[in-house]
């Protein structure tokens, strides 16, 4: 009996008509949250399922998308509370749910764009502060990630009118999601009022990989985070993409600049 066909990794057919195939190894899973400012936005926007699909293809691994309560209807930690809670949900289900029964819950990665990134980041704090979900966060990859303060960045400041137009926005999705009395210094706004010591920061915080977009309003706050997590002692890497404005993956998923990153998020993946 010999080989007459074969797929690779994934069929045999035998010169005495038997058929082998193969099924896949234990994948790394990537809980994915959509961004919006915590105001709008879902699952369901066509440029995430495109995206997310073929991310999945590109790194072999089980991508869950997660939708939240948005503000101002529930506001912040709420949306924290929800995606905290699919890391609980993803915990029960691997062992019941059969597309799940591949998930390797000691390889998890989270990650998400803009309001999403921000949830990943603080998702991510959560389990440090309970380890009772059995799931290992691997690493977070940030998509240009929504960040905020009282004290304004040298481009807030900034009198152009574009720059002006931007501040506005980003203040209104600001006041529309903090929880009522409190301002930009909200430790969901403000990264440098996490709560964690020196020593989780190093020997705890998962590996970090920030993305930020030349043409970007929010690359500032995003260069800002990478150097805020390297002065904890965080294994952090910054990359930018060029002539690329904010969240162009989510509208431009068949773009070039898409596809690097996909690589990217892929090599950083298979590395942890």
């Amino acid at each position: 009996m010999f080989i007459v066909e074969e797929s690779p990794d994934f069929l045999q057919v035998f010169s005495d008509g038997t058929v082998k195939r193969f099924s896949p190894g234990i994948l790394p899973v990537m809980v994915y949250f959509h961004g919006g400012g915590f105001c709008i936005g879902s699952t369901t926007w066509i440029g995430y399922h495109h995206f997310l699909g073929d991310l999945s293809v590109a790194s072999q691994s089980i991508v869950l998308s997660i939708d939240y309560r948005l503000a101002p209807e529930n506001r912040l930690p709420i949306p924290y509370e929800d995606c905290y809670e699919s890391l609980v949900w993803l915990r029960h289900q691997a062992s019941c749910d059969p597309w799940l029964n591949k998930a390797d819950l000691s390889r998890v990665f989270l990650s998400g764009d803009s309001a999403g990134g921000n949830i990943a980041h603080n998702v991510a704090v959560k389990t440090m502060h309970n380890s009772l979900i059995h799931v290992k966060i691997r690493g977070l990859l940030l998509i240009h990630p929504y960040f905020g303060s009282e004290r304004r960045t040298d481009k807030e400041m900034s009198t152009d009118e574009e720059a002006v137009g931007n501040v506005a926005s980003n203040d209104m999705f600001w006041r529309l999601s903090i929880p009522e009395g409190s301002n930009r210094d909200y430790f969901g706004c403000n990264f440098d009022k996490t709560e964690l010591s020196l020593t989780q920061w190093r020997n705890d915080f998962p590996a970090v990989t920030v993305y930020v977009a030349e043409l970007d309003f929010l690359k500032e706050r995003g260069v800002m985070y990478a150097e805020f997590l390297q002065r904890k002692g965080v294994e952090v890497k910054l990359v930018e993409a060029e002539n690329e404005s904010h969240v162009f993956h989510v509208f431009k998923p068949d773009c070039e600049a898409t596809r690097l990153l996909q690589k990217n998020m892929n090599d950083f993946i298979w590395n942890y």
